[in-house]
């Protein structure tokens, strides 16, 4: 009996020995940003760390910046990032990175290589964001410091997902979604484009953000394109946000429509409805997107406009609807005509409702996309006012 108790207290003593492979926080540099760019046959890697000291500092305007940038180069992701500690004094640390931005020119040159190390690596989480640098590397990106938010990685997650949230031009795409569609043979990832707005030596200065307007911005601007894992080209803001409305991922946004007698009237968007489908027309695939908005009227600059009068409402609503069809068709044909790539999902949707048919077409899907027919319709439903019906603007003489 002794023996027996002997050998369970040795045992429990095992399971209560604490984490075999804990870390502490003093040993690790806690990375938020990591910038990843090419030059020659080398990857250079960025990495944004917190600085602890000024992060926990009570004490306003101490001289220091709340991140510190390391940078190294090297044949492989893995090398470079190891080589961060000859310059950083802790080991890189990745399960609380924010924003992963890639280079321009490292984009066209394909993402593959890195999107498979980090997969591998047990550190990384799926809760961050994936961005393209615009006309820029992505170690000038990480390099900008920004106002309001004190961790300029910190800044870009929230402001993607602000943009995504309020104005529909922006997504958070995360690593998992990413790999989904590089893979897949039925659509082709995008990703939000983030632009500098200024000089990149002033962005990374302190006076940078002591200023009431920092000289040196972070913006997100466009989508990119890519085919599998090779960025072929861009989408403007207003493009993004059609191919937003297309998949069923605006939140909230806003569009504007002709009054009869001149001016403009503000359609604030509440919530969509996306139905995006591919069947078979005639032997042939054919798309179609339908799409139902509720909205309400956000502001009103038109002359003579009565709101209380059923028809006017009814005229905002058709105006909307043609104004964001054909919005919609042509951004679809653009990309139909000039990329051939389909991140739309028709291939996917396709594959779900004639899964015979898709077996025909899979192989040349993209040339198959470029020819296809797509039919959109809107139906926009105004809920709302506002607190008001008119402006009481219209009295003025």
């Amino acid at each position: 009996m002794e023996r027996k108790t002997l050998i369970l207290i040795l045992l429990s003593s095992i399971l209560l020995s604490g984490c075999w492979n804990k870390r502490e926080l003093n040993e690790l540099s806690i990375l938020l940003g990591l910038g990843v760019d090419k030059e020659q046959d080398q990857y250079v890697v960025t990495a944004q760390v917190v600085n602890p000291s000024e992060i926990a500092s009570k004490k306003g305007g101490s001289g220091k910046a709340p991140v510190v940038v390391y940078q190294s180069k090297g044949d492989t992701l893995l090398e470079a990032a190891r080589k961060v500690t000859t310059a950083a004094p802790r080991k890189l640390y990745f399960a609380h990175m924010r924003i992963l931005v890639f280079g321009e020119k490292l984009a066209k040159e394909g993402i593959g290589g890195i999107v498979d190390a980090l997969l591998r690596e047990p550190e990384v989480r799926n809760d961050f964001y994936i961005t393209v640098a615009k006309n820029a590397k992505a170690a000038d990106v990480l390099k900008v410091l920004t106002p309001l938010e004190k961790i300029p990685a910190n800044n870009l997650f929230n402001s993607l997902e602000a943009s995504a949230k309020s104005w529909a031009p922006t997504e958070g795409v995360t690593l998992a979604t990413l790999v989904n569609n590089m893979t897949s043979n039925g659509i082709s990832p995008i990703l939000t484009g983030v632009e500098i707005r200024g000089n990149v030596n002033e962005g990374a200065n302190l006076k940078n953000i002591e200023r009431t307007k920092p000289k040196t911005t972070l913006d997100y601007k466009g989508v990119a394109i890519f085919k599998q894992d090779k960025l072929i080209g861009w989408l403007n803001e207003s493009e993004s946000r059609d191919v937003h409305y297309a998949l069923g991922k605006v939140k909230s946004s806003v569009g504007n429509v002709k009054c009869p007698q001149g001016g403009n009237a503000v359609i604030e968007v509440m919530g969509i409805k996306t139905k995006l489908a591919a069947n078979m027309m005639k032997g042939k695939p054919q798309g179609s997107v339908r799409i139902k908005v509720r909205g309400n009227v956000g502001e009103v600059e038109c002359k003579g406009l009565d709101l209380t009068n059923p028809n006017s409402i009814s005229y905002l609503e058709k105006a909307s609807e043609t104004a964001l069809k054909e919005k919609i068709k042509l951004t679809i044909g653009h990309v139909q005509k000039n990329y051939q790539i389909d991140i739309f999902g028709f291939g996917e949707a396709l594959y779900r409702s004639e899964p015979d048919a898709w077996k025909k077409y899979k192989k040349n899907w993209d040339q198959t996309f470029s020819e296809m027919p797509v039919t959109v319709k809107v139906d926009v439903s105004i809920r709302q006012t506002g607190t008001i019906s008119n402006s009481p603007l219209n009295n003025m003489k």
